[in-house]
């Protein structure tokens, strides 16, 4: 599933095309995948504005033009959890970003000639181009929300970011006090660091040069603070590189992403470690293929 960078990847390429631009209507294909009533969901967003494009943690936010005489600005949610997919087209030119189902080519990737059975909500913009959501397992979701239930989905459900002031040495240092489950479900869990994914917590753990078994009240000032920066640095190279892509990605130009070329552990069990040459082991913890090198890690 695209992880942080995957979805920044997107947030900032959809931005080149969509912000600004109003759209003209949305047809529900799958109405399990929006979370509100169709004819509400259908009626609110024909002929409103696409003001800006934000995001936190794996989350999109698209924030909608507010018009006069109504009580409030709205914001329309797009999660692509496992297997969703966002894809732009106009004229001739296509942007696809989320889960790719093959390597083959653009058409397959996407499932198909658009729309297609995986297709669940087509939006359809002033300017003849149209976004495509779709969704494999139907995890994914699409929600049209207040302010208000924004900021407590937020607060209740996203902890501090990579590459913010807010995940600090401190910070981590008191989440990780007294906790005895294993640092690498620690730093899984979205309400105490949003945006961490299976991947770049691996990567950020062998950088950090701590084995993910480890209780996260085992960790040391001194460890905490390569962590720190080893999260830090594992995203902002990543986002600098457009994601990781395998088979399953494909980022929002419909290319794939530089980042597996700098993988040091994720993907590579039972090949041998860059640093020292010892075989690095897979091992599954928090429910997740976890990758890690035993000398190098302690």
């Amino acid at each position: 599933m695209p992880e942080l960078p995957e979805v920044e990847t997107i947030r900032r390429d959809l931005l080149q095309h969509i912000k600004g631009e109003r759209i003209e209507s949305a047809k529900l294909i799958t109405n399990k995948t929006v979370r509100n009533q169709a004819v509400f969901f259908v009626n609110y967003l024909k002929n409103r504005k696409i003001e800006d494009i934000s995001r936190r943690g794996k989350l999109l936010i698209f924030e909608l033009e507010y018009k006069r005489g109504e009580k409030e600005n709205k914001f329309m949610l797009i999660h692509l959890k496992m297997t969703g997919q966002l894809i732009f087209v106009k004229g001739d030119k296509s942007l696809a970003g989320g889960h790719s189902l093959s390597d083959k080519s653009f058409e397959k990737a996407v499932g198909g000639s658009l729309p297609n059975k995986h297709t669940r909500v087509i939006f359809y913009f002033s300017n003849n181009s149209i976004l495509f959501f779709n969704d494999l397992r139907r995890f994914g979701y699409v929600e049209i929300i207040d302010k208000e239930k924004l900021d407590k989905i937020l607060l209740e459900n996203y902890g501090p970011e990579p590459l913010t002031l807010d995940l600090t040495v401190d910070y981590l240092q008191s989440i990780l006090k007294n906790r005895t489950a294993n640092i690498k479900a620690i730093l899984l869990n979205q309400k105490l660091i949003a945006g961490l994914g299976n991947i770049y917590v691996d990567e950020a753990l062998f950088l950090a040069k701590i084995k993910p078994q480890r209780l996260g009240k085992s960790i040391r000032k001194d460890e905490i603070k390569r962590l720190c920066k080893s999260i830090d640095d594992v995203i902002e190279k990543a986002i600098y590189n457009r994601g990781t892509t395998f088979n399953n990605y494909v980022d929002s130009q419909g290319k794939k992403g530089n980042f597996v070329n700098f993988l040091k552990v994720y993907g590579r069990g039972k090949q041998t470690c860059y640093q020292c040459g010892r075989l690095i082991r897979k091992v599954k913890l928090a429910g997740r293929g976890t990758h890690y090198c035993p000398n190098c890690q302690k």
